[in-house]
Order: C-alpha cells, then structure tokens, then sequence
C-alpha cells in the first residue's frame, strides 16, 4: 500500500476542514455486506486486512502491529490481522466462531458496514441474522480446499434472503503459488452450482487476505486476472436501497408524534420508494386515504424523502393511523392477509411446535400466528425437499403461518422489508424463527366474515346471564370430569344455560383423528377453544375438562375468548394420589410403556401459575370444589347481566 492510494486521499481534507470531511463522510453511501464460508478459510484475516488498508483502526493498533517481532507486513513482515477483529474472546479460547461480529470502515467513495459470520453448521442460525440486512455476501473459499459443504449452505442462504451481490473471493492464493489453473476449476465449480441455486451472476475475485494480494491493490503475483480488486468492486456495486428507491413508496408507521394539539405526524423509515407533499397515499390495512402535507424532519421539511430515510409526515387529512400500519402508495398498496407461506428458518432449541401460538413480528406490526406443520424441509447440501413434522434447530423449510389478524405485507421477493418476519416465543420473548414470506394463501382472499343480525349480546341477554368459560385443567385422574359435572348440575338447577365439553366425549367425535404427541395435542385445544368460543357466542356457559399440558396453549384459548370471560380453574392433585386413583388404567399402562406419551409419565405437565381459581383436592372434596367454582362465578355475576 502507497502513500499516494485513493484509500488515504482524504487525509489531507481531515487536516484542513475536519467538518468539510464530516460532511462528505455523512453524504457517502452505505454498504452492509457479510463474510462467510467454512471454517478457518480466512474471514477474519480478510476482514483485518480491509480495515488495515483503509486506515480505519486506530493508531494505537498500528503501532501496535509494528512493535509486534512476530507479525510482519507486506514489506517483509506479517500482520496477525484476524486478531483485529476477533472481539470475542471466547472464540479465541474455545477455538470457534459463536456469534456475528459487526465492523464498520470506510474508504473515499463508501462506508461499510461488515458481518464476520460463523463457519460451522451449527450456527447457520448467525449467518442468517448477519445476512438479513446485508447487501452483498462475500463468500470465500480456500484455494487449498476448493468447494465444500458449508460454500453451498452459506450460497443457498445468501440467495434464499434476498441478496443480490455475490463475491466469489478464492483465498489463500498465496498457499498455491498463485496457480490461475487452481482458480478458473474453483470458479467453474462454482458456477455449475450457483446456476442450479438461481445464483446468476457473480463476481469472483483470487486474493490473498494475508499478503492483501487483490484487496486494495491489484496483485502484482497474479497479472492474469484483469477484474476490480475487493474494495474497488465493494466501491462501486449498486446497493439494494438504491434500487429500493424506485418501487412504490412504503413507510411502516413506527409511532405517532403528536407534540401538541396543532401538531400530528405519522413517523417511521421509508422502506421503498419516495415520496412528495401532495402525493396521495393509503393507509394499509385500513384503506383510509390522504394526501402528504408536509415531510419533517429534524433539519427541516424536505421537498422529497426516499428509501432508507427516517422522517415524520403530516397528512391533509385526519384519520386514523396508527403504529403497525402501513403508509403506501394509494394506487399500489402492498397486500393484506392473515394467512401465507412462507419459508421459515428455525433459530431455537426448542424444536417447533405446529399451532402453538408464537408472537409475529413483521416491520411495526406484532400479532399471534401459529405454524402449521411443514410441507417440507429443505436439505441445504443436496437441495432435496424432505418431508417432516417440525422443524428443529437450524432446520429451513416451507410451511403455511396463519395470524390473529391481518398483517400488510410483500413477498419477500420484493420487498425485504415487508416480506420478512420473525417468531418469537411468548413464554421466554427469545426469537424461535425467521420467515420469509412467499404469497398469501388464496383462501384468505376469498373467505370474508359474514355479518349477522343476531349478535353475540343478543344471544346472552336472552339467557339472561353473560358466557363464559370454565376451563378446568389438571393431570389425569384429578377428577377435572367429575367436578365440572357437579357445577354444571348446580348451573343448570340456578336455571342458567350450560355445556360441558369433556375431553374423553370429544375425541370420540371432533378430535377423533388426533393423538397424543405434543403437537396432537396443541390441536386438540385449538379446536377445543375454537368450539368454546363459537359456544360462548351464542351465550352459552361452557365448562372443559381437559389436561390442557401446556401453559402456551391454555393462553391461547384464553386470548379467544373476550377479557374477563375465561375461568382457569386448577385441579391440582399430587402425581401420586391421581396414580393411585388410576379408574381408568392409564397410569398402569404407561408405566409399562404400553402408553406412551402420558401426561405425567413421558410427556411434561405445565401447571398454571396463577389460576383464576386453585382446587387442592386433597383438601377439597368434589362436591366442597363444585361448590366454591359456583360461587366465584356468580359473584363475577356470571347469571345475571
């Protein structure tokens, strides 16, 4: 590297006019790009080569480097540059790669900002987070190695989220004696592969992240290769919010700003396109319409604001907009739906679970969606479509997600922004899994709510009694059954209208066709809840006695049902007293291991943890809890409105 490098060319301009550069810095287009490939191919010394030629690290290092006898630079000596940027110290001390390191440089032309992602398969799971806001995806090989495992798994999911630059950047040409022979096999290999992935055009450049052959300069051991060094190609490839600029304006509503009474904006990022006062624009999923009155920002009102600015709009218009909503163009609003496909990559320990609840977040909006069980599952290193219940860690496959409501989207195809989402756990709030989405499923076009006449408070009040419902929950043989028959007995003597769904009688019937795996028995209380619901809609008081497991499903029936309306009431007895009990035989059999998948036994029981009402039985006699179940909700004043 020469004094006279384009690299250093502001130097001079930080000397003289420290703001003129900061303005220039602030003007400088932004490129996210990440690192990946197998282990030890040499990202971490590629990414402390970057930021060692363009002088972005700061001068206590360098002399650090200097000083150092055992690392020496291109002038004879050899610099350790992965040490630059290996700020887990773990990583050193275990020998391996466990989460994204994010580094920012910037030459004359650009800033970057750089993912040095892991290498191992176990953690394809960072790759994806570094991938998900990156640009362009420099995927090495060692020139040594040639294509491995991990070259296909790192380009199938480059490709799979959207990215649209590819560097082919072949490392370590320095171990081969720089044989252009070795390089032009690697590339074709490569290309064969990339062709059958929908990887079209590619950049592939033969370096040395060592020696900094083709990095910032073009290597003098390779006069055969003609292309862009790393850092020019870097420079000068068009960025994917450049482009964003020219699609139809999208902006997700981050909050309202409404300093005082003369005063309402609607801020937020713009996602896509631009946008001018007086453009007309739609609320999405609302449909109200308005036009721009005003673009605000700190610095001022602007004439136009584009893809990749925060900025807070004012409509001509008072209407309601909220966060969670879309700003869209009023001709071209993106789409509304709350049931897709989309391709879901599995980021938790905890394998999926097909209908239980998990929180969705896609842009601003955050709503509940289950999963259904997957069409497939894709087998990165063969691309062979595998068929499956779940998914497990790490896992990528295709499968239907449906919401509680409607959420605005894109595919994710087009819009990154509004195609893509996240799973979230609702008992620990840690991210389960990423989505992207594909099309919305026709049937959620074409099945609308009918409106009645009749309405659920019509229903009710000609029972003169407001539902609700009673879910008894407990293990096997805690006598849920038989307590819930006592209370409807006593409900239906006070002249009050009742049901009772009891788990044994309905999987005769309605869940006939369910068995007893976690994800059988998700369903079986989703449908359970669902039939609850249409029951208390026609004003009825319905009473469930089902083991219910799992605390994430009973949560869900609840969120069906209207606040104040759903009992929980815990059947709590000892493991052993409901054994001994054992009227029906089931706890025999499962220790036998004829039943497998018992609650209690070989499958978990999740008690509730503040129930609405807690039944001691080996305190309470049946007829005693009935009793008190009773008079609870009648003081809510459950018969009478």
């Amino acid at each position: 590297m020469t004094a006279t490098s384009p690299v250093y060319e502001t130097d001079a301009l930080i000397a003289e006019d420290i703001d003129a550069y900061l303005a220039l810095h602030q003007t400088k287009s932004m490129l996210r790009f990440l690192t990946c490939g197998s282990v030890d191919d040499g990202k971490s010394t590629l990414i402390g080569r970057l930021l060692y030629d363009s002088k972005m690290i700061f001068e206590d290092q360098l002399a650090a480097l200097e000083d150092d006898s055992k690392r020496v630079g291109t002038q004879g000596q050899e610099i350790d540059f992965a040490l630059l940027v290996d700020g887990l110290a773990a990583e050193r001390e275990q020998g391996i790669t466990i989460d994204v390191a994010y580094r920012f440089f910037a030459t004359e032309k650009r800033k970057f900002i750089v993912a040095d992602t892991p290498g191992h398969e176990q953690y394809t799971r960072n790759m994806v987070t570094g991938a998900s806001t990156a640009d362009l995806a420099v995927i090495l090989i060692d020139a040594r190695k040639g294509m491995l495992t991990q070259t296909r798994r790192h380009s199938f999911l480059a490709q799979l989220l959207g990215i649209r630059h590819i560097v082919l950047a072949v490392n370590k040409m320095d171990l081969i004696g720089y044989d252009r022979g070795v390089f032009d096999a690697i590339v074709a290999d490569y290309r064969d592969f990339a062709s059958s992935i929908g990887i079209n055009d590619f950049t592939a450049i033969p370096l040395s992240g060592l020696c900094g052959d083709n990095i910032a300069q073009r290597s003098e051991a390779m006069p055969w290769y003609t292309g862009p060094t790393l850092i020019e190609h870097l420079e000068n490839v068009e960025v994917d919010s450049d482009s964003a600029r020219g699609g139809p304006f999208r902006m997700p509503v981050q909050w309202v700003n409404r300093p005082n009474l003369d005063f309402r904006g609607f801020s937020g990022l713009i996602a896509r396109g631009s946008v001018r006062p007086g453009d007309a624009v739609r609320v999405v999923p609302s449909g109200h319409t308005s036009r721009i009155a005003r673009i605000v920002t700190l610095d001022g009102d602007l004439d136009e604001a584009v893809a990749g600015q925060s900025v807070t709009l004012c409509l001509a218009d008072e209407i309601d907009c909220s966060r969670g909503d879309v700003l869209a163009a009023a001709d071209a609003p993106p789409q509304v739906a709350d049931q897709f496909e989309a391709t879901i990559v599995w980021m938790a320990e905890e394998a999926l679970q097909p209908g239980r609840a998990y929180w969705l977040k896609l842009g601003t909006q955050n709503v509940s969606a289950t999963v259904q069980p997957p069409k497939y599952t894709i087998d990165v290193n063969t691309m062979a479509e595998l068929s499956a219940k779940t998914l497990e860690l790490n896992d990528i496959g295709v499968a239907e997600v449906y919401t509680d409501r409607g959420v605005v989207f894109e595919s994710y195809g087009d819009d990154r922004d509004l195609g893509g989402f996240i799973l979230i756990d609702k008992a620990t709030n840690a991210t389960a899994g990423a989505g992207l989405i594909h099309f919305a499923l026709r049937r959620s076009q074409n099945v609308h709510w009918q409106a009645i006449d009749i309405s659920r408070e019509a229903h009710a009040a000609q029972k003169s009694q407001r539902p609700r419902v009673l879910w008894f929950t407990g293990l096997s043989g805690s006598g849920k059954s038989t307590i819930a028959n006592l209370v409807e007995k006593r409900l239906h003597t006070l002249g009050k209208h009742s049901f009772l769904l009891d788990g044994d009688n309905i999987r005769h019937g309605l869940n006939k066709d369910l068995g007893f795996t976690d994800t059988d028995r998700i369903e079986n209380i989703r449908r359970v809840g669902e039939v609850a619901k249409l029951m208390t809609d026609a004003g009825l008081i319905v009473l469930t006695a089902f083991i219910s497991p799992f605390r994430a499903e009973r949560a869900m029936a609840r969120a069906m049902i209207p606040d104040g309306e759903f009992v929980e009431i815990f059947v709590d007895t000892p493991l052993g007293v409901a054994e001994a009990r054992d009227v029906k035989g089931l706890y025999k059999k499962a220790r036998s291991g004829e039943l497998k998948n018992f609650t209690g036994i070989d499958s978990p029981y999740e008690p509730p943890e503040a129930p609405d009402i807690h039944i001691d039985t080996t305190r309470l006699t049946s007829e005693e809890a009935a009793e008190r179940i009773v008079d609870y909700v009648l003081a809510l004043g459950n018969g009478d409105r």
